[in-house]
């Protein structure tokens, strides 16, 4: 298992902005409907690793499937940085797009392969 560290992230234009402690040996890359077409690369996080310092009023919520994840992006530059939604124990819980975190080279990440569509 590796460290958990800091990183900072957030959307396209800057409007959206957070801070994320995560450990990046645990990625995921789904290929769910959404995921696929987005080019995700996750890391979960509970509540207590992840802090929004700007963006709250620029992102619009987006809900599919179960409706149980909300998928927040950015209202002037479409990015969908992160998402919320609650774990299986019901806690609050980040997804965070890896893609979005300055300056993280994503290629040097192994990441586990989820099949979103067998879900």
């Amino acid at each position: 298992m590796g460290e958990a560290k800091k990183y900072t992230g957030g959307c396209h234009c800057g409007k959206v902005r957070y801070e994320v402690t995560t450990d990046l040996s645990k990625v995921v890359a789904c290929n769910c409907s959404r995921c696929a077409k987005l080019g995700w690369m996750l890391t979960f996080v509970g509540a207590d690793a992840f802090k929004l310092l700007q963006g709250r009023d620029a992102l619009t919520e987006y809900r599919f499937n179960t409706k149980k994840i909300e998928h927040l992006f950015c209202s002037t530059c479409g990015i969908e940085s992160f998402a919320q939604g609650k774990d299986k124990a019901g806690r609050d819980t980040f997804s965070v797009n890896l893609l979005c975190v300055d300056d993280l080279d994503t290629s040097k990440l192994e990441p586990y392969r989820h099949d979103g569509r067998a879900d």
